[in-house]
């Protein structure tokens, strides 16, 4: 059966946005780019919630003429040729091999994770990752902290978010700067 993994990169003040909504913050060297790749190549489909699909869909589909950076430049080809889901209530329809859901959250879940192939690797965001939490639907949390304190924005999990028991699985550092602590449902 599919796994939910959920990537997501925070500040040390743990918010995965600014303030304003600003996410200009993490820091893509080569260890962790690799990382990335290595783990995007593993899953069977990219999975978010409407906000962060409209911000991949913005960037990711013309990444190559806007930006130089090789983590970009790499990783653009892998984004348009995987899987895609949106879990979203108001798209109806998305492009870039993407399937869209909008009824009954756990439905869906159960439903993808029923399928063959690789895990669902949900990239970011905070209500869909809180929504999949307190249904106890991500098998694995992946959280990079990058070395900036943002001083307050959005957190991954909501306040209200039910206590969860978790147990590493897995600490490392890249590039000397940012941490990545993999746990895992207990």
């Amino acid at each position: 059966m599919r796994e939910i993994v959920y990537m997501v990169h925070t500040s040390l003040d743990g918010c995965v946005e600014g303030p304003n909504g600003e996410f200009d913050w993490p820091v893509m060297g080569p260890e962790l780019s690799a990382y990335s790749q290595e783990l995007s190549a593993r899953a069977g489909a990219f999975a978010y919630g409407r906000k962060v699909w409209d911000m991949m869909s913005a960037y990711w589909p013309e990444a190559e003429s806007i930006s130089d950076h090789p983590h970009d430049i790499a990783f653009a080809p892998v984004w348009r040729e995987t899987p895609k889901v949106v879990f979203s209530r108001t798209l109806e329809k998305a492009d870039w091999n993407t399937r869209v859901f909008g009824g009954d959250l756990g439905e869906a879940v159960a439903a993808l994770k029923a399928e063959p192939g690789g895990d669902l690797l949900l990239m970011g965001g905070a209500e869909l990752a809180a929504a999949l939490t307190a249904r106890g639907l991500i098998d694995e949390y992946q959280v990079f902290v990058h070395p900036v304190v943002l001083g307050g924005g959005k957190r991954p999990f909501a306040e209200g978010t039910a206590r969860l028991g978790l147990e590493l699985a897995q600490s490392r550092m890249f590039d000397d700067q940012v941490v990545l602590l993999r746990h895992r449902r207990a």
